[in-house]
This record gives C-alpha cells, sequence and structure tokens, in this order.
C-alpha cells in the first residue's frame, strides 16, 4: 500500500463481541435484550481484499448494520450508498437492504472506523482508537488498494491516524482529494446520513460528484 501504519494490528475483524470497549459491550447488551434476533456485534467488512477502493464509514448503526450485520444495511445510508456504488460499477446486483439480497462488490470494500454500534451514534475517543489496530490491519490487508473514500470526518481522521499523517496537512472537505502517498489517495464525503440529506448539507448531486472523481481514478 505504500504508507506505513501507526500501530501493530491484531487482525482486519474484530470478534463479533468484542470487548475492547465496555460501554459499547453494555449498549450491545442492553440491544441484545430488546432485539435478541439482531446481529447485534462488530460488524466485518464487506468486499474482496483485491480492490483497489476502500469506503470507511463512521459505524453501524443501531437499525442498520448492527441489526443486519452488513455494512449500511439496513437504514437510509445504505439506500444511497449502494445505489450509487450500482450507478458507477462498483456494485453489482440490487440492494434490498438485507444480507441475502444477493448484492456484491466489485472492486470495492467497505469497512467502519468503529465496528461496534454506539449510542447516539457518537463513538468516543477511546473508543475510535481502541478500533484503530483493526482498522490498520484492514488497510495493510489491502494490497491493490489505490483509493480511499472518507464519509466523515471521524473516518478521515481515522484514516490519517492510522497511516501516521499530520490532520493539518489533509483538512476534511466535502469533495477533497489528498495524495496520502504514491498511488494512495484519500477522498473525503460528508456522511450520506438520512440527517445530512435531509437538511441538505449532503446531496445525491453532490455524493455522486465524489463517485465521479473516483471513477475517473479508477477506470
Amino acid at each position: 500500500m505504500g504508507a506505513a501504519l501507526v500501530e501493530a494490528a491484531l487482525g482486519p475483524e474484530a470478534p463479533p463481541k468484542c470487548t475492547r470497549c465496555p460501554r459499547l459491550v453494555a449498549y450491545r447488551a442492553e440491544n441484545e435484550r430488546h432485539e435478541p434476533n439482531w446481529f447485534n456485534g462488530a460488524v466485518a467488512s464487506f468486499g474482496t481484499p483485491n480492490c483497489s477502493l476502500l469506503i470507511v464509514g463512521l459505524a453501524p448503526g443501531r437499525n442498520g448494520a448492527n441489526r443486519t450485520g452488513r455494512p449500511f444495511t439496513g437504514d437510509y445510508a445504505g439506500d444511497l450508498l449502494y445505489g450509487t456504488l450500482i450507478r458507477y460499477g462498483f456494485a453489482t446486483g440490487e440492494y434490498h437492504a438485507r444480507v441475502d439480497d444477493g448484492l456484491r462488490l466489485r472492486n470495492c470494500m467497505i469497512t467502519n472506523a468503529v465496528r461496534c454500534v454506539p449510542p447516539q451514534n457518537k463513538p468516543e475517543p477511546l473508543e475510535i482508537a481502541n478500533c484503530r489496530p483493526y482498522f490498520a490491519a484492514r488497510l495493510e490487508s489491502l494490497p491493490k488498494l489505490k483509493v480511499i473514500l472518507a464519509l466523515g470526518r471521524i473516518a478521515h481522521d481515522q484514516t490519517l491516524t492510522t497511516l501516521a499523517k499530520r490532520k493539518a496537512l489533509f483538512p476534511f472537505a466535502h469533495g477533497a482529494r489528498h495524495e496520502l502517498a504514491p498511488g494512495l489517495a484519500l477522498y473525503d464525503s460528508f456522511h450520506c446520513s438520512r440527517y445530512n440529506t435531509n437538511t441538505g448539507r449532503l446531496t445525491t448531486e453532490m455524493f455522486h460528484a465524489v463517485f465521479d472523481a473516483i471513477r475517473h481514478e479508477l477506470p
């Protein structure tokens, strides 16, 4: 990949019942009591390790990936993300918001900065740091990686910290492209959450514009 990682990694995926973050473990237990048939665990990355594009989200949503067990699956953010991936040729099939819908990614993987659902979608700094070894291992496991797309500032910052890059040199901005190393670019987008789209902070056209640029870079 051509960029040094700041931590030795545990492995690319957290165990489903990871115990590194007490607050997240307690929240998982609460969700399990209310919804015992949900996935309720650390959500693994989705895609293939020979990909050129890695999409980094914030964390599983309670009613989305925490429920279904697949990143961005089961809530509005997935509707926009997967529809866009299909549009730009990074996914095939149809997205029906469930893990057995047959959707497949092409030259693309999706992961999260934090693998377990946090209360109110707000992970704490220590929880982000606790998950960093898994993220580091995920980056290390992608030998053909050329583009990272960070969905939101936390994903952006997790990427920079993991790769030992100074944040001041790579400021987050929607639509920005940063050259992190020869052959490795970081793109930024506002997160494709319902809140951002409902408030107009992110429009479908704005999201597609980022993928226009990525598609041009990864023909």
